[in-house]
This record gives structure tokens, sequence and C-alpha cells, in this order.
């Protein structure tokens, strides 16, 4: 579905990502995991068109993307819910999730697509008069999820979604992205917290200074000595 090939990247004269290659298929849940610094973000908005690769190909569903703006990717189906959550703060949490529904093609489902959201999240329906930016974290983190489900994407890249969360809002942060991929969704996530967003996916990439150092299922590469000692702390 999402194939990534020898993609470089950067930013200046820095190059932050280094012939990264990578797949998710349809209805996966993938992860990409490392240290800070070693290009996850920068990943991810190669993929959603924020950067261009100076190198590589990015190929989505059977269509050439490398390249393509920002605004052709999303329309394509690819939903980025970016580090620090973006949100409207001043707009109510229905004005927000209003806005992730702006393509025409969700415009014209946004009832259904609200009421998927609402059901997901009660949370939302219930704060959806309140201003996104008097929300705790781990509703910001929600509404930002949800907004990104009102353009109606076959996949869906969180970045560093637990973030500044409380423990005890990241475990049931984790629950709820677990819910979504449940509903069929297709998930690319990278994430610091290697422990818990293994339990979540279905394979994982290990990403180091910009290289991916190796990949595999998240059963097995939880149970690799060095992961476990280098990011789990057992």
């Amino acid at each position: 579905m999402l194939e990534l090939r020898a993609i470089s990247a950067g930013y200046g004269q820095f190059t932050a990502l280094w012939d990264v290659s990578l797949r998710v298929d349809r209805g996966e849940a993938v992860a990409v995991v490392g240290p800070n610094g070693a290009g996850k973000t920068t990943l991810l908005r190669v993929i959603s068109g924020l950067i261009a690769p100076r190198a590589g190909a990015l190929t989505f569903d059977g269509a050439e993307l490398t390249g393509r703006p920002a605004h052709h990717i999303v329309a394509h189906g690819i939903a980025h819910v970016p580090e620090g959550r973006r949100l409207f703060p001043a707009l109510t949490v229905a004005d927000n999730l209003k806005m992730g529904a702006f393509l025409p093609a969700a415009r014209a489902r946004f009832a259904e697509s609200l009421e998927r959201v609402y059901a997901l999240f009660p949370v939302l329906a219930e704060r959806r008069a309140q201003r996104a930016g008097s929300m705790s974290g781990g509703e910001q983190q929600m509404l930002a999820i949800g907004r990104a489900l009102m353009s109606r994407p076959k996949i869906i890249l969180l970045d560093e979604p637990s973030m500044g969360l409380a423990p005890v809002m990241v475990l049931r942060l984790f629950d709820l992205i677990r819910r979504v991929r449940e509903e069929g969704y297709t998930i690319l996530v990278v994430e610091q917290n290697v422990r818990q967003v293994l339990k979540l996916v279905d394979r994982a990439y290990l990403l180091e200074v910009g290289r991916i150092r190796t990949e595999g299922r998240a059963t097995e590469l939880s149970e690799q000595d060095f992961v476990r000692k280098a990011y789990m702390g057992v």
C-alpha cells in the first residue's frame, strides 16, 4: 500500500534520512522506533509531502507521490497527526473536526464521519463546544486523531502520540489507537515509547541516525537483547 524506496531527505546542509526503505501493507499497523533525533519526524514529513526527498521514491496505493505537495498527498488518503498535535486552540472541538473534513469527498460524508469519530471518542462529543486549547493533553491527542479521521483516510500517520502525556494517559491512548486500528484503518506510527508501541503493531523498523538498523515482526524485535536494553529498560 505504502512503499518508500531508498529515501534520503534533510534540511539545508543537514541530511536527516539516508537511503531509507520501508513498506506498510493494507490493514497493517507498523511502527518506526528509535531515539530522539533519529529522523522519525522527518520520515513522516516526507510521506505527507511537507518536505521533498532528495533521493528515492514514494508510492501509495499504486500512485507515484514522490515530491508531490501536501494537499495532493492528503487527497490520496494519507492523514498526518503531527508531533505536538497542531490543533486550532481557539476553535471548538466541533470546529477542529470540521477542519479535518475540508476535502470535497470528506465534506460529502461529513455527518457519517462525525458520528464515527464521536463513537470512537465519546469525550469529544461531550466537549464539542469546548475550545481545544482548554482540553487536557490526552483529550487534545484524541481530537488530533479524530480530526485526521474526518478526512476519511486510507492510512493514518501518527507522530509521537504519547509525547508529553502522563503514564496513565499513555496506556489509555494506546488502547484508543488499538480501537482505531480495529475499525480497519492502516496505521504508521513513530514513537519513542518502544515498550508500548511494540504491543500495538504488527511490524516495526528501528531507525538510528537516519538509517534503518533493523526491521521485523514486533514480537521478534521486542525479544532482541539490544532493543530490550537500549529502548525498553530491560
